[in-house]
């Protein structure tokens, strides 16, 4: 039985390795590309034509409507599954909700990823989503990840920067030993079991905090009280 071709493409290399890691592992499963940016994501869709394509919905120059406007026209058939930061992205909501493709947060486990897979790559309906679903944990009160130390979120960063314990040990100037420990102490406050997922969260919540304050509104101007009539 042929396996189900997929497209990968994200920005981050590490996040782009670990869906490669995921997927490879699943026989229903073939990777026919992994692509960093947008024009090599255009290319290998026209020249491959892939049954799902797995983007990075902030991919570099090329828009979540132009991958679309691609995929739908004659002859691609590729169902397009966005990997966003966003849970609450209206745009993506409205065009999953019409079908028009399936997004899937990066705070989702590798299982409902696979699982979402299959059954796009069935044809079976997705529930989009809505701005009822409710919103990763993650509150402007509580910043995440408040249960970390300063020294943990800072080796969390770097990890997110494909870094190895090495590279951070240098960076920071402690032994391998000590960020190994950092990183055993990481994993289980957070209860994951791998910097692969680490570094995933990492970007995820990068994404997010840029986005929460490009949505703040500037402060307004004092009105100039002579103004007033």
């Amino acid at each position: 039985m042929r396996g189900t071709r997929v497209l990968i493409a994200d920005r981050h290399p590490i996040v782009l390795q670990g869906l490669t890691t995921v997927l490879a592992a699943q026989p229903d499963f073939a990777i026919v590309a992994s692509c960093s940016n947008g024009a090599s994501c255009i290319e290998a869709i026209r020249v491959l034509g892939p049954d799902i394509a797995l983007l990075d919905v902030a991919m570099p120059d090329i828009s979540a409507p132009e991958i679309l406007a691609l995929t739908s026209s004659g002859g691609v058939g590729t169902h397009v599954v966005f990997f966003t930061a966003l849970a609450e992205d209206r745009n993506l909501i409205e065009l999953a909700a019409q079908g028009t493709c399936t997004v899937v947060t990066k705070d989702a486990t590798p299982e409902v990823l696979i699982d979402v897979l299959r059954r796009v790559a069935l044809g079976q309906p997705q529930p989009p989503l809505s701005p009822d679903v409710p919103e990763p944990p993650i509150v402007e009160e509580k910043p995440f990840p408040t249960q970390l130390t300063d020294r943990e979120r800072q080796i969390m960063r770097l990890v997110s920067e494909g870094l190895s314990n090495k590279e951070i040990g240098r960076r920071l100037n402690i032994a391998d030993g000590t960020i190994k420990v950092h990183l055993h102490h990481i994993f289980q406050k957070l209860d994951i079991s791998n910097r692969t997922v680490l570094a995933a969260l990492a970007i995820s919540q990068n994404e997010l905090s840029l986005a929460l304050r490009e949505s703040q509104p500037s402060a307004a101007s004092p009105k100039d009280p002579t103004s007033a009539k």
